[in-house]
């Protein structure tokens, strides 16, 4: 499902062009080519604003470029949000690797994803935990998703179909869960699909903008940590939206 990350900027704050000094040495030209690849130039980016190393070199490994429209392939390492299909995107690769490092995954979990989108967050997290359980309720998606899952070798995640109701509960507790679409508030049915001391991952806010929030399920309570604005489409059913009438 598709998302993406919003940064802010104050415009009272922000320099200026010419508020930086000319270090140009004398007889040499402004113009410094640089060389590195869009793919390097993501990760060393990413490196800066997130500290789990491993997660970066997950997303290194997992060719993004398979996960978008041929189309868009060109800008498959840029740090955005691309439409993929059904009116979806692929996340901005900064938000993966957020949402991603926020679970604290040692690779013996058992994961929960709501909102498969093109199969590129479950590939990421299928490097890094036991096994990905992934539910997407647009028929067409999870069908490439799990054709594009198993032509890359990636067998221990399960594309099941989303319904009404949010989550997959046949095969709960989860020690982690991810959404990869906005709720008004965090669902107390995926709460109930976390085993004790687990983590969610969710936006949460309006329809237009939320919130990045991590909860840590202590009993009947959650522990909440703020990650930041953010804007990803609406998480559609029970506890969540109403889907918008076409048209």
């Amino acid at each position: 499902m598709g998302r993406w990350h919003i940064l802010y900027q104050n415009p009272q704050t922000a320099r200026r062009s010419n508020d930086f000094p000319d270090i140009t040495p004398p007889g040499s030209s402004a113009i410094v080519k640089d060389t590195r690849t869009p793919a390097e130039r993501l990760f060393e980016s990413l490196r800066r604003e997130v500290r789990d190393p491993r997660v970066i070199a997950v997303m290194e490994r997992v060719p993004r470029e398979l996960f978008v429209p041929p189309g868009t392939r060109h800008l498959a390492y840029d740090d955005e949000a691309l439409p993929i299909a059904e009116g979806q995107t692929i996340s901005q690769p900064l938000i993966v690797a957020l949402m991603t490092s926020a679970l604290h995954l040692t690779g013996t979990e058992k994961v929960l994803e709501v909102g498969t989108g093109s199969g590129y967050q479950a590939a990421v997290l299928s490097q890094l935990a036991r096994h990905i359980v992934t539910v997407e309720r647009k028929p067409k998606l999870a069908e490439t998703a799990r054709a594009r899952l198993a032509s890359l070798g990636i067998h221990n995640v399960t594309v099941r179909p989303a319904s009404g109701e949010i989550g997959w509960r046949d095969e709960a507790p989860y020690d982690a869960i991810i959404v990869t679409a906005a709720a008004p508030r965090i669902p107390k049915i995926l709460l109930a699909q976390l085993r004790e001391g687990g983590r969610i991952v969710i936006p949460v806010g309006t329809r237009s903008e939320q919130e990045l929030l991590v909860a840590t399920k202590r009993g009947d309570r959650v522990e909440l940590e703020r990650l930041g604005g953010c804007r990803f489409v609406p998480l559609i059913g029970n506890e969540a939206f109403d889907e918008e009438p076409a048209g």
